[in-house]
């Protein structure tokens, strides 16, 4: 459970390695260098090719040419398992574990028997003892679904060190974890590398890429764009390499609110229960009114996904109302939400926001296939849906379609891009939208965003829900945080704070519990005379 990785050294590299998919170059020709005792940031827009190449390097893919030395010596891996037991170890973001078994059943899931303890105490004590070596304390008795994001997340590293791992790959690591959370993930990641570990850090944020890495390497439409040293660059130099002349586009303000209108999403001490038969949402009210941004603030697994679930119609309400426009939609199914003028876009793209089998022309087809012009007397017109499709990409920018390919095997940020088009070409009034940044590159991520706002400017109402703090503060007119399934802050305008969010999301801070009608009043009311 010790690295043994040369300071210094190459220890893992990759020539000329190439990888296509239906006739397409996902990666081409790509070279990489991995040194013992370094943090490399692997950047790039989405599409780029990071996924695949370190798909390869996991052993979930093999490339069609090139090849991957480890040590100086070529390896071909032929499964994630052969890979495993070269001590390359893979965190992805989406966790992989078993939300019913414990901390170290998860973690010796998979392995021989004459690879692990021989019993669970001494697995637990094991775990524990590793735990606090790197700085990633978590109970080893603990069931997966009673921890935290980032609790889970320690529990993925924590399984790759215990079996040995060498390298670990950790894609986008930070993308669900509050500021605190993210600095303790870094700290311990500072003491892997100290202790002769290799890490590379797939990320889209330039800010803890140059703060936490000692080389940089940028992948672009499939091939190197270049390699720096961390202390010899700048976030500029590396935006060129990753998006060339695009770089100079990319926002940085979205700027003041439009004139905010009418109520046009009224949530009112809504109470939703988890899928656990725990109270997930508790008398939780928020306001969202045209021509305004509302951003919920909170870390993951506090009530976010069943409050988005309620206003959609896909989780059953138990107390409160939903109101979309005008219309009560407290006991209403998506259908009828989406009728009222809501468009939703979930946080889970493939699972829920498209059907992963279909080409992206049946999924963009999926809220309108039953009406004219898709359809007439119940017989789909494939041409009307064809033309859609080719308006659809052009205006979102949708890269990567090929005829008849699944949805599935585009990039996030184009799957993302795929659910807005559909979403916003329908009749609306209101956008809910779901972590609507999560893991896309800084291109792809603003252009969602001005999507977002254009919402805004064309006297829309908008809810977005994310863990990204950054991103909330930096689009929201009003931030409103959530905590264990109560609305504990609202922040608007200038009475937006960072450091207080931050508090409110971990439960640190004593305005905890505060009625919101407390904490920010509309107006002063007079004093009755008796």
């Amino acid at each position: 459970m010790t690295a043994n990785v040369s300071p210094d050294t190459t220890h893992l590299e990759v020539r000329g390695l190439t990888k296509s998919f239906y006739g397409v170059r996902a990666i081409d020709s790509v070279d990489f260098d991995l040194r013992g005792g370094e943090i490399h940031g692997l950047l790039g827009e989405n599409g780029a090719g990071k996924s695949t190449l370190c798909s390869v390097l996991s052993g979930l893919y093999r490339p069609d040419n090139g090849s991957v030395l480890l040590d100086g010596e070529e390896v071909q891996f032929r499964s994630p398992q052969e890979s495993a037991n070269a001590g390359i170890g893979m965190v992805y973001q989406h966790f992989r574990l078993v939300d019913s078994f414990t901390v170290a059943q998860n973690i010796v899931l998979g392995l021989r028997r004459d690879q692990r303890p021989s019993s669970m105490r001494q697995v637990n004590q094991l775990v524990a003892e590793l735990g606090e070596e790197y700085g990633l304390p978590v109970d080893p008795t603990a069931a997966i679904w009673q921890l935290s994001v980032g609790e889970q997340q320690r529990v993925e590293i924590l399984k790759q060190l215990f079996r040995g791992a060498r390298v670990l790959i950790l894609d986008e690591p930070t993308a669900v974890l509050a500021p605190r959370e993210t600095d303790r993930l870094f700290e311990a990641v500072t003491t892997m590398v100290e202790r002769g570990h290799a890490v590379v850090l797939v990320s889209h944020k330039m800010a803890e890429t140059m703060a936490y890495t000692n080389r940089i390497s940028v992948l672009s439409r499939g091939r190197n764009a270049g390699s720096v040293t961390t202390a010899d660059t700048s976030p500029e130099e590396v935006a060129r390499m990753m998006f060339g002349d695009a770089a100079a586009a990319v926002r940085t303000s979205f700027g003041a609110s439009a004139t905010v209108g009418d109520l046009v999403l009224s949530v009112s001490d809504l109470q939703v229960m988890g899928d656990k038969g725990q109270v997930a949402v508790d008398h939780a009210s928020l306001d969202v009114r045209r021509g305004e941004v509302v951003g919920i603030a909170g870390v993951a697994g506090n009530g976010q996904r069943e409050l988005q679930e309620a206003i959609a119609g896909l989780r059953p309400i138990t107390g409160g109302t939903v109101t979309i426009d005008g219309t009560d939609c407290t006991s209403a199914g998506p259908k009828e939400t989406k009728h009222a003028g809501l468009a939703y876009v979930p946080e889970d793209r493939l699972g829920v926001g498209l059907s992963p089998g279909l080409p992206l022309g049946h999924n963009l087809a999926l809220r309108s296939f039953d009406r004219a012009p898709h359809s007439r007397r119940g017989v789909l017109s494939q041409s009307s849906i064809d033309a859609t499709t080719d308006h659809l990409v052009a205006e979102f920018d949708i890269r990567g379609n090929r005829t008849g390919m699944r949805v599935s095997l585009m990039s996030g940020g184009n799957l993302q891009k795929a659910i807005l088009a559909r979403e916003l070409s329908e009749d609306h009034e209101v956008l809910l939208a779901a972590a609507p940044t999560r893991g896309l590159d800084m291109a792809a991520a603003d252009a969602v965003r001005g999507h977002i706002v254009d919402e805004r400017q064309n006297d829309r109402g908008v809810l977005v829900f994310s863990e990204d703090l950054d991103e909330i503060i930096h689009m929201s007119d009003v931030v409103a945080v959530m905590f264990k399934g109560q609305i504990v802050g609202v922040f608007r305008g200038d009475e937006i704070d960072v450091d207080e969010i931050g508090l409110l999301m971990t439960g640190s801070d004593s305005m905890h519990g505060v009625e919101i009608a407390d904490l920010y009043p509309t107006e002063e009311e007079p004093e009755v005379s008796s």
